[in-house]
């Protein structure tokens, strides 16, 4: 897992973790295609890094807390990998979507396609995939590619929306259903249900939980501390 989000993981205040985009023109627009011959062209070079990005974008993906990609802009390549590592995917109108891989001729790894497939299913993930053609926010919200759509000028309050929400959760909650959701897109035989009963016990067990039962029973808002 990257540094920083081991970090994160370990930081007992930090709920949900936000990406972004530098400036307003894009999320990620995608990898530099001049370096390709520095760093996609030999076959050590493809190895180092393959095996760098398949660290960082797992490392995204199994992160422990809840992700929310904030998107503006254009969202292609790596950058939809990127996003669709994210728990929750929140864009612009202005928003473009594409995976360009079958114009370029690269190899695409299983886990940034396994990701697509469990988002969309096969039938959108083929489309997509083998066309290289470009989504609108539009599009995007319709086939579930992103959660909610709204103006550039928006952004930014729905993401703090969505901060506020998941973060005065309960986090141990949150943390059970993000990893049992994970369980549940496995095959039958290879769930952990022991993983997944442990995990609904330990909320009933925890403090949170009498806090949650005390606070609804006093009208207030409870405070969480994920213990």
């Amino acid at each position: 897992m990257p540094i920083l989000l081991a970090k994160a993981e370990a930081d007992d205040a930090v709920r949900l973790v936000v990406f972004s985009g530098e400036g307003v023109k894009s999320f990620v627009s995608g990898a530099d295609i001049s370096q390709f011959e520095d760093h996609r062209a030999a076959k050590e070079a493809v190895k180092r890094y393959e095996q760098m990005a398949e660290a960082a974008l797992m490392g995204i993906h199994d992160f422990g807390k809840p992700t929310v990609a904030a998107i503006r802009g254009y969202c292609i390549g790596g950058g939809v990998n990127v996003a669709i590592s994210c728990d929750i995917r929140l864009a612009t109108s202005d928003s473009v979507f594409a995976i360009p891989a079958t114009r370029l001729g690269l190899g695409y790894r299983f886990s940034a396609l396994k990701n697509l497939v469990d988002l969309l299913g096969p039938g959108r993930a083929k489309d997509i995939f083998f066309t290289g053609r470009r989504l609108d926010s539009a599009e995007a919200l319709a086939i579930g590619l992103v959660n909610r759509v709204v103006p550039p000028e928006g952004l930014e309050a729905l993401v703090a929306d969505y901060t506020q929400m998941i973060g005065t959760g309960a986090p141990l909650t949150i943390k059970a259903g993000k990893r049992i959701i994970r369980e549940v897109l496995k095959p039958d035989r290879d769930i952990d249900t022991d993983l997944c009963r442990q995990l609904i016990l330990d909320c009933f067990e925890s403090e949170d939980y009498a806090e949650g039962r005390t606070a609804f029973m006093e009208k207030r808002k409870p405070v969480f501390r994920g213990k």
